[in-house]
């Protein structure tokens, strides 16, 4: 990934980690990514969640990997060369993104962040945290790496206790 500079210095700036999932580009707050590794495959858990791609040994840590992609509701990640993991901690534990590519840092002024529109929260769409206006450029969703793992919590848990 290569740094964009910031145009400005006025106010307080938030780095954003960029990557393409699924052809879209997708952010994370780099406070919380410790790093973006070129793609291997990952070796699978028996009874793991089906979002759980398997593990891979980084530098004598397990890391479990998830397809981002598949994750967020879209297709499953066809390796290729552009394809990254990026390696994420969210409460302690530490989280494999699997992407089809990692793109830039970003950096941009707090101010620039809003939250998602009312109505994509209320019809679920709890995956993103925020959203980056950019002059010039789309909006740009910043992904909840919370969602994430409350996702493969409740994935893991029995189907009786998730209707309850």
């Amino acid at each position: 990934m290569q740094a964009h500079s910031p145009t400005s210095s006025e106010g307080p700036r938030v780095l954003l980690g960029c990557f393409e999932v699924g052809g879209r580009p997708i952010a994370i707050d780099v406070a919380q990514l410790r790093e973006v590794v070129r793609f291997r495959a990952a070796t699978p858990l028996p009874g793991a969640p089906t979002q759980i791609e398997g593990v891979i040994d980084l530098r004598g840590t397990l890391v479990p990997v998830v397809d981002l992609g598949r994750l967020l509701g879209g297709e499953r990640l066809c390796p290729g060369p552009r394809s990254r993991i990026a390696v994420a901690e969210i409460d302690g534990l530490a989280i494999g993104l699997a992407v089809d590519a990692a793109l830039e840092i970003l950096s941009v002024e707090a101010t620039a962040l809003g939250d998602p529109p009312a109505l994509a929260v209320h019809s679920g769409c709890e995956a993103t945290r925020a959203i980056v206006r950019r002059p010039g450029a789309s909006p740009l969703a910043i992904l909840s790496l919370e969602h994430v793992v409350e996702t493969l919590y409740r994935a893991a848990l029995p189907t009786a206790e998730v209707a309850s």
